[in-house]
C-alpha cells in the first residue's frame, strides 16, 4: 500500500510541476496574441493621426471624455499596456486595464452591434473573455513578474 501511496505521490508532483509549465506557456501565449490584437490597432491609430481624430471627434462616442483626450487615452493604452503583458511586468493591473479599453471600444461604437456580419462584435467578446483569464490566472513562470516574486527580500 506504501508503494501505491509513494508512487501516486510521485506521479501528482510530476503532473503539477507539468500543469504549471503548461500553463505558463498557455498564458504567455494569450498574452502575445490578445497584445498584439491591441498593439496593432494603436500603431493603426498612430500611422494617421488625422483620421484618429476624426474618428474620435464624428464616429466614436466615448463616455465621459473629449474626443481627443480618449483618441490620446486610446492609442497610448493600446501601445502601452500590450508591452506590459508581452513582458508579463504588472500584467494583471496590464490585463484588466486592457479589458476597459476593450469593453469602452464597443460601447463607444454602436455601430457593431447593427453590423450584418458580428465578427467585430465577436472579436472583442473573445479578447475579454481571454484578457479576464489573463487577469485570473496570472502571468505565469514566463514573465518579469514571476521572476520578481521568486527574489528574496
Amino acid at each position: 500500500m506504501n508503494a501505491i501511496l509513494g508512487l501516486h505521490r510521485q506521479l501528482s508532483r510530476y503532473d503539477a510541476n507539468l500543469s504549471d509549465w503548461g500553463g505558463s506557456m498557455l498564458s504567455l501565449v494569450l498574452r502575445f496574441y490578445v497584445g498584439s490584437q491591441f498593439f496593432k490597432a494603436g500603431l493603426l491609430k498612430v500611422s494617421d493621426w488625422g483620421a484618429t481624430l476624426a474618428l474620435f471627434n464624428d464616429e466614436y462616442k466615448v463616455p465621459l471624455l473629449p474626443p481627443d483626450l480618449a483618441a490620446y487615452l486610446g492609442a497610448g493604452g493600446e501601445l502601452l499596456l500590450p508591452v506590459l503583458l508581452f513582458a508579463g511586468l504588472m500584467m494583471r493591473p496590464a490585463a484588466l486595464a486592457l479589458l476597459a479599453v476593450n469593453i469602452l471600444a464597443v460601447l463607444s461604437y454602436p455601430q457593431l452591434f447593427g453590423f450584418e456580419c458580428p465578427a467585430a462584435l465577436n472579436d472583442h467578446f473573445y479578447w475579454g473573455v481571454l484578457l479576464v483569464v489573463l487577469a485570473v490566472f496570472g502571468p505565469g513562470r514566463f514573465s518579469i513578474d514571476s521572476i520578481l516574486a521568486r527574489q528574496k527580500p
